[in-house]
């Protein structure tokens, strides 16, 4: 399973902000869209990910201002990519040995999409439980238990 299909299983909308935007306006945003990453984006591209680790450890540990502090002083700038046809495995090895959260897609230059964690993990649970289905209806032969 790649993460083509997992972004195919996901809402297509990117959750976006730009990178002078406030932490307040970026965490208003990240409630809003339910997630725990924004993008953060210009007219060039990428330029990083704001997320609620970066929150707790930049911004609140620190007593910053998230009224006044720009979103470009405390996001994360090391972001690791990937295209869509990594493997789930590959993307979950990824974010274990790297300890992170969240990968951004693209597909050469485009970006496509965002995974977490927690949507690599719920596609291996779904996969497992595909499997599961499938052998049960085998040894039953299709009966139901």
């Amino acid at each position: 399973m790649t993460l083509r299909s997992v972004l195919s299983g996901k809402a297509a909308k990117l959750v976006v902000v730009g990178p002078n935007d406030t932490v307040r306006e970026a965490v208003r945003t990240m409630v809003s869209g339910n997630v725990g990453c924004v993008l953060v984006m210009d007219e060039g591209g990428l330029r990083g990910l704001f997320t609620e680790r970066d929150l707790m450890r930049k911004v609140v540990a620190e007593n910053r201002d998230p009224a006044s502090l720009p979103v470009s002083q405390v996001m994360t700038t090391e972001v690791m990519a990937v295209g869509p046809d990594v493997t789930v495995g590959e993307a979950m090895s990824l974010c274990t040995e790297r300890r992170i959260r969240h990968l951004p897609i693209f597909d050469g230059e485009e970006l496509v999409g965002l995974v977490s964690a927690g949507d690599l993990t719920k596609a291996v649970v779904r996969d497992k439980q595909h499997t599961i289905d499938d052998l049960i209806s085998y040894i039953y032969g299709g009966e139901t238990i």
